[in-house]
């Protein structure tokens, strides 16, 4: 059986920055009413903005990060404390392009990198002979 769609591999990387929820951008404050937006926001923001492939926030319900208490998100009510996490996918060089524009907001911040593929799926086409390309 002929395959009608085909594979091809990118090399990519991926890092993943780990933050609290209440983290703002620009102010070097952290908790609800400090000002500034949201740093997991920002970040998204500016990854669009700069072109990196793929831009998501998660937040976690149970765990820790940079050796802190483990923390849980509660039956009640959210936890500002609980770790979450951003994640960009772009090629290395833009993702240590977006680490050094923004260090001053990433400053002690947990970043891990990670290398990829991306995969993208194509129809074959059919040549002139009327047979997979």
């Amino acid at each position: 059986m002929n395959a009608s769609h085909r594979v091809v591999a990118t090399e990519t990387g991926m890092i993943r920055i780990y933050m609290r929820p209440r983290d703002r951008a620009g102010t070097g404050r952290t908790g609800w009413f400090s000002g500034g937006r949201p740093l997991y926001r920002e970040l998204v923001a500016q990854a669009k903005a700069e072109g990196l492939m793929n831009a998501v926030a998660h937040q976690s319900q149970h765990g820790y990060s940079n050796h802190g208490p483990i923390q849980d998100d509660g039956a009640e009510s959210l936890n500002p404390e609980l770790t979450m996490c951003v994640e960009l996918i772009g090629t290395r060089e833009q993702l240590e392009g977006f680490c050094g524009r923004h260090g001053a907001q990433l400053a002690n911040k947990v970043i891990v990198y990670k290398h990829l593929e991306h995969w993208s799926v194509s129809h074959v086409g059919v040549g002139a002979a009327g047979r997979a390309a």
